[in-house]
């Protein structure tokens, strides 16, 4: 007759590898949020400084909408404004 005696160190290493597995899965998803997010700051960035020099070159009224919807800024004048302070 034979007589098996089962231990409890699977059922532990189990959890434990799956404990780990849940922390580096969250882990990754905050790592990508973030640069999701810091990419979207780079490109608006990008776009207000291309379209305030396109404007400082040329002053057409589609750099002045592409602008306000950007900015959020309604008058040109204040869009003049930012944009000097911006292609300093």
């Amino acid at each position: 007759m034979k007589f098996e005696l089962k231990t409890e160190n699977e059922n532990y290493s189990k959890s434990f590898s799956m404990f780990f597995k849940t922390i580096f899965v969250f882990a990754l998803l905050i790592i990508f949020c973030d640069v999701a997010i810091k990419l979207g700051i780079i490109t608006k960035h990008y776009q207000i400084d291309n379209n305030c020099r396109l404007l400082s070159v040329e002053k057409s009224k589609s750099y002045f909408n592409k602008l306000s919807r950007i900015t959020k800024l309604k008058s040109k004048q204040r869009i003049w404004e930012f944009c000097k302070e911006f292609v300093q």
